[in-house]
């Protein structure tokens, strides 16, 4: 009965290792992009929920969205532009932990 060497074992192993080492590199880097896509599809969601509401009543101002997610904060603000008839307004969702940042901006008329 005729069985492998020493030496076609070893390679196998280290190819299969190989292998495996690529294959979790890969899963480790995509799920980081799902995290990050995540965290970024939340921030943009809450920011258009402040947006939404501003719209109805376009003022500064600034928050958190405590209790639901006490580490994020929003802040309305206003900027002129070219227009004399325009307003610029932006609103920022920032998470305090590590600063990642979405905004907003609409336009609306001067009142």
């Amino acid at each position: 009965m005729r069985g492998f060497t020493l030496l076609e074992v070893m390679v196998s192993l280290a190819i299969m290792a190989g292998v495996i080492l690529t294959v979790l590199g890969s899963v480790n880097y995509h799920l980081g992009i799902v995290a990050n896509e995540r965290d970024n599809t939340t921030l943009t969601l809450l920011a258009r929920n402040i947006v939404d509401e501003k719209k109805l009543a376009p003022a500064k101002g600034e928050g958190t969205f405590a209790p639901t997610h006490p580490e994020l904060n929003w802040k309305v603000d206003s900027l002129p532009t070219d227009f004399p008839y325009l307003q610029k307004w932006v609103v920022k969702v920032t998470r305090v932990s590590d600063g990642r940042e979405v905004a907003l901006v609409w336009y609306s008329s001067k009142q």
